[in-house]
């Protein structure tokens, strides 16, 4: 049985953190055939208690770098890895208790695909964190409605063999925010030639907690990062940027009715916030190039 190093990368988070490590210690997995490698991306908070406090429990370990954005902390904790397979989750997700048994069985099946669960809010009362998610959910389905053909798998939720992630380039580090950062590896992988794997039963639970004012901010950040996203397209010589099909935002005004989402109108209103955010700051990135 392979070893798989689980990553999480965390920034200014410490009972989020403590939480997620102590769901990767309730895994339905061998104890000795994972370890868990927590990046700290500069966040100047004494972590060694929290680390400390589970030792016992599961193989985990510290690395500290300075502030530099969670995919270079990605990068950095499977540079440190022991496994043949890398597992990444962040922390403020709680992973069930089979999600690395799911994840596992896959990559030990065929380890030339990557593979990505299913990530479900765990802030019911928070309807801005239950809107986020419920995009997530959209684009799900829109890009991973064949399971064996999924398209976008978010860097919560993801695992692959970590020889085939370093010779893809792992993630880019000019994301030096959580934008679209995982968009740009899942597209590099495809273009390489490597296939994907949605498993809905491999599942976290996502704790981010948002307000009205944060919840512009991350859609705005979303759309600075698909501004970069193309630009690094660009780079590889694939031509850009373009919309989706008008289908694809008529669908997504319908997907809270379909779904029979509560409560209906705050949703369907702050989803369509959410793409006017986006608009205005992948908009402001081309401006200011940034």
């Amino acid at each position: 049985m392979a070893i798989i190093s689980v990553i999480v990368p965390t920034f200014k988070r410490p009972s989020r953190l403590a939480a997620c490590l102590e769901s990767l210690a309730r895994q339905r997995y061998p104890k000795q055939q994972f370890e868990v490698i927590v990046v700290d991306d500069g966040g100047g908070v004494d972590l060694g208690s929290i680390i400390e406090a589970l030792q016992e429990k599961i193989n985990v370990r510290l690395v500290i770098q300075d502030h530099a954005g969670p995919g270079q902390a990605r990068n950095r904790g499977a540079a440190q890895a022991r496994g043949q397979f890398i597992a990444f989750t962040d922390d403020d997700c709680s992973a069930d208790e089979n999600w690395l048994a799911e994840l596992a069985q896959r990559l030990q099946l065929d380890s030339s695909r990557m593979y990505g669960g299913y990530t479900v809010n765990a802030l019911e009362a928070n309807v801005y964190s239950a809107a986020s998610q419920s995009l997530i959910d959209y684009l799900y389905g829109y890009y991973n409605s064949d399971p064996e053909q999924a398209r976008f798998f978010t860097s919560n939720n993801m695992a692959l063999s970590r020889s085939m992630f370093e010779l893809a380039g792992g993630f880019d580090e000019n994301f030096r925010r959580a934008t679209s950062e995982d968009r740009e590896l899942c597209d590099r992988w495809q273009q390489l030639g490597h296939g994907m794997t949605f498993v809905p039963a491999a599942r976290v639970r996502h704790s981010h907690d948002l307000n009205f004012c944060s919840f512009w901010r991350q859609h705005f950040n979303y759309g600075r990062g698909a501004w970069r996203f193309w630009e690094c397209k660009h780079a590889r010589g694939i031509a850009g940027p373009k919309l989706e099909p008008p289908g694809f935002y008529l669908d997504l005004l319908h997907h809270v009715r379909r779904n029979k989402l509560k409560p209906a109108l705050p949703l369907s209103l702050l989803l369509l916030m959410s793409q006017l955010a986006n608009a205005v700051g992948f908009a402001w990135a081309k401006i200011r190039r940034v």
